[in-house]
């Protein structure tokens, strides 16, 4: 047998890149923003494929979506730890590492779709979307992030992606 080099895949420093498009219909936020996260609907609360859009083609009504493993991207994380009675009860500090969620909940601020909390408002399972990142020196110094009360913070975000 031949060796040959085969060029019918991608390859990047950050391993296979994998951007799909996704139908509107079939995402937790039916009108995607590019830069946002996004999660795609699934029958079993928790287990969604989460990634960032890149694009939308409104036409198709189709999201260019990034669901490539260890893409770090700024997104704005709530420091929710805990709902009690559907509304936020606990908070606490972001650290380098802390597990990131796709929240659903409601009372989520305009824009923001990440939290600390693996439930969302109704105590059903939230998508582990990746963990918190400094995306470099200056940006690590700023660690933790928040603290013990409510707030929304810019944070760097090493996504889990798809085949993670």
């Amino acid at each position: 047998m031949t060796e040959q080099i085969h060029n019918d895949y991608e390859v990047s420093s950050e391993g296979a890149v994998r951007h799909w498009m996704v139908p509107y219909a079939r995402l937790e936020d039916a009108t995607p923003t590019p830069s946002n996260p996004a999660a795609v609907l699934s029958r079993t609360d928790g287990t969604q494929i989460c990634g960032t859009i890149l694009t939308v083609h409104a036409g198709d009504s189709m999201a260019m979506i990034d669901f490539t493993p260890s893409m770090t991207y700024y997104h704005y994380v709530r420091n929710v730890l805990t709902y009690a009675a559907a509304v936020e009860a606990t908070w606490g500090a972001i650290n380098i590492g802390d597990p990131i969620y796709y929240d659903r909940s409601a009372t989520m601020p305009a824009g923001v779709y990440l939290s600390t909390s693996p439930l969302d408002n109704t105590g059903a399972a939230n998508p582990l979307f990746g963990f918190a990142m400094p995306t470099d020196l200056t940006n690590s110094a700023l660690f933790p992030l928040g603290g013990a009360t409510a707030s929304t913070q810019r944070s760097g975000v090493m996504q889990r992606g798809a085949g993670a």
